[in-house]
This record gives C-alpha cells, structure tokens and sequence, in this order.
C-alpha cells in the first residue's frame, strides 16, 4: 500500500529513532510518522503531510491542537515559572474546579500521569480498608503499573477470578493480589464481590471499558454491593473525564463512585493527572489527619504543575461554555452514523462501538460486552482499513476514533471519503455478509 510522500527529513529523522530509540518510537505509536505541528483537529507530519487527527495525542487534545485560550494561559504562566514544587495558585483552583464537576470528588492530589493516578488510587483503597486486593475487570486499562498490568490483555484465557500477568518483570507473587471479574456480568463480580469480602481493598474499573458501554443496571450493581460492603469503589476516569460530561462517566451514567482517577483532558495537554474522591478516603493523604500508622505518602516533583494547571483551567473554561458538549456529541455521531452506513453498504461483518465522543469500528458481529467478546474481531481487517485511513490522510490509533470540539462537518466528510476508499480494498471474500 502506498502511504503519503516521505521528505529525505523525514526518513532521517526516522532513522535516527531507530538507532536511539528501542523499536524506534517512544513505545505509543508505529515508527513510520514523525509530527510536527497540529492546529485544531489537524496535525501535519514533517513532510508537511496533513491529517484529520482522531488521535488528539491518545485523548487530551479535547478542545484541539493550539487553542487559543489555553496557548495564552501556557506562555503567560512559562514568563512567571514553570515549576515550584510548593503549592501554586493555580494548582488550588484546578482542584477547586475539580471538586465543583466530578460528582464524587471532596479532595484531589495532583500526580503528573495516569498510571500514576491509578497506582495511587489502587494504593488508597487498599490502605483505608486495610485489606491486600484489588478487583479489576478482564480487559480493563489502568496504567503501566504491576498491579494493572493483570489481565489487561491476557495471551491466554483463565478461570475467574485468576489473573493472568501481561509482561514479564511482574512478581508472581502479586498473583494473588488481584481478582479479575467479566465486565458486564453483574451476577459474577458481585458474587465475587461478596466471596471475597473481607480480602478486599478495592475495586477498580472504567466505567466505558475501553469501548465496550456498560450494560443497564452493571455499575449500579457494583456501586450497590462495594457501598454495602464499605469496599472502595474506583472509577478509572483518565479517559472519560470531562470528556464524556462535564463531570465524565460519572455525570453521564448517574452512578458516583468512591474514588476516580483523572488525566488527559484535565491536563489540557501537558503532563497533569489526579486523583479524586471522598474526603474521609483522601485524608490519608494527610499526616495530620491519618497519624503516622495510617498516613500514606506521596511525593511528586511536578504534581500541580502550574503550566499544566493554567492548561487545564483554560481547557475546562472551554468546555463550560454553552453547547459545547452538544456540539461534539452531535459530530461523533454524524461520524458514527455514517460508517455504520458504509458498513452496512458494503455488508462487512463490522460494527461502531463506544460513545460518540470516543468510538471505533469493530470488525465482528454480534455482541460486544466483554474482552472475550472482543477477541472475535477480525483484527487484521482493521489494521489493513487503519492503513488505508492513514494512506488518506486520517490519523487514529489501533482501536479509538477520539472526537474533539475542533473536529468539523467536513473532517467528518473526508473520513467518510477515506473509509468508503477503505472498504473497496477489502476482497471480496472479506467483504461479504
């Protein structure tokens, strides 16, 4: 497949990743594209190629590339310091601005990745519980940490609730730290739940896992039997939050956990993560509230990053603005209803999964409420139909169309245009119903 042109820049600089880089990339991304700028829902490679840009930096990027109010706040706030390590200002107010969306946050701490709120949040729960484990469910994203790093994508498939580690270095005996529950199965994790009551710490999940919507009455049933229980519940919300509400999956589901994690869009694009929740759980955070047994340290040398604090307040200022969330949610599904379309046309077994905001084509049919459901899919179909995207100028990651406020009708069109070219790549034999 031809791809777009290559400038002698470009290659070179490709090459010199694969000599200082392992596998060439930073370890998010294929190594065949180089970015060098992006303005609104577009980036442009370093040889000047322009794309449609449904990657928005894995998610952060809501309001777009180099939006104008966020640009002001970031170089004013560079002329007067990048970082003190003691509290700023505006660190406070982005925790304030925290605490008036999210529906479960009294009190936040301020981290610089997800991984690292998700550790921490896993850490909380465990510590104000005092109890070892942590219940995850199969196929659940939460950062790069060993206790995440089970069954995320397992290679083989175990009986619930066994983990299974997904990289090596992890201690085997972390083995018998984590429980892994079906998501979507709302019989199986609270029996689980309640088998394992008194070992439990905590229970972690997205409550969009990756793509896959929660069933009607799934995070009510686990709400219902963690808060009967006085088992922490965690939402991991470093994806969904502010992108799905103002106050993320929480406000859009009506179901309000102990804890959430945050970070992408809260960051508005620099490094800036958080977790939030209940004030009586955060106060182990404080050596005066907790004492010394209980308190639970946790240092960061750019927590509350003030460049990355007057970024995020200027993103959310955005999204606070009348229609903004109306406007989004009606372009995710202008995009969303016209691929089902071509779908249904060219009677590929595909089909679109998530919420308009935050998608992608599966290709499988039937449905798709699990990680074992998704293990269905024909995956080289989609990366042969990414490919051709990316050949039309479309930049997406593997599995996630991400929507922004600065996506337009036509951005819409020509990701339209491109993947109807897609399709007419496929054999026939693929293609058929």
């Amino acid at each position: 497949m031809t791809g777009l042109p290559k400038t002698a820049e470009e290659l070179a600089l490709m090459e010199t990743a694969r000599r200082v880089l392992p596998g060439g990339t930073f370890g998010n991304f294929p190594a065949d594209i180089v970015i060098r700028s992006g303005k609104g829902g577009h980036v442009w490679d370093v040889s000047g190629n322009e794309y449609v840009d449904f990657l928005l930096g894995s998610g952060p990027m809501f309001i777009g590339h180099c939006h104008p109010r966020v640009d002001a706040a970031v170089i004013e706030q560079i002329g007067r310091g990048t970082t003190f390590f003691a509290n700023n200002e505006h660190g406070i107010r982005l925790a304030e601005a925290i605490v008036e969306a999210v529906p479960c946050a009294e009190q936040v701490r301020f981290l610089s990745s997800g991984t690292e709120a998700d550790l921490y949040a896993m850490r909380l729960a465990r510590a104000y519980r005092g109890r070892p484990k942590i219940v995850k469910f199969e196929g659940g994203y939460h950062g790069m940490s060993d206790w995440a790093l089970m069954s995320l994508a397992p290679k083989r498939l175990a009986n619930f609730p066994a983990p299974v580690p997904d990289s090596p270095g992890i201690p085997d005996a972390l083995r018998h730290e984590v429980l892994v529950a079906p998501f979507n199965d709302a019989e199986a994790a609270v029996r689980l739940i309640e088998a394992h009551q008194e070992e439990i710490g905590g229970v972690i999940m997205e409550p969009l896992q990756r793509l896959i919507p929660p069933k009607p009455g799934f995070l009510q049933a686990v709400r219902e039997v963690t808060a009967r229980l006085s088992i922490p519940l965690i939402f991991d919300e470093v994806v969904t939050g502010f992108r799905f509400a103002y106050g993320g999956a929480q406000e859009l589901y009506g179901v309000t956990p102990d804890i959430c994690t945050l970070g992408k869009i809260a960051g508005g694009g620099f490094p800036l993560a958080a977790v939030a929740g209940k004030a009586e759980i955060m106060a182990l955070f404080d050596r005066a509230a907790a004492g010394e047994e209980r308190f639970l340290m946790q240092i960061g040398t750019l927590s509350g990053n003030p460049v990355a604090a007057v970024a995020g307040l200027a993103t959310l200022a955005v999204l606070r603005e009348p229609g903004t969330y109306e406007a989004v949610f009606a372009t995710g599904r202008a995009l969303m209803e016209g691929l089902s379309r071509l779908i249904a046309e060219a009677g590929i077994p595909a089909q679109c999964l998530g919420e308009p905001v935050l998608f992608d084509v599966v290709y499988a049919e039937g449905e798709m409420r699990d990680y074992r459901a998704l293990l269905r899919q024909d995956t080289a179909m989609q990366r042969h139909v990414n490919a051709v995207l990316r050949a039309h100028g479309i930049l997406k990651g593997d599995s996630k169309y991400y929507l922004s406020t600065a996506h337009t009708a036509e951005d819409v069109a020509r990701t339209l245009e491109a993947f109807r070219a897609a399709l007419a790549t496929l054999p026939a034999s693929r293609s058929a119903a």
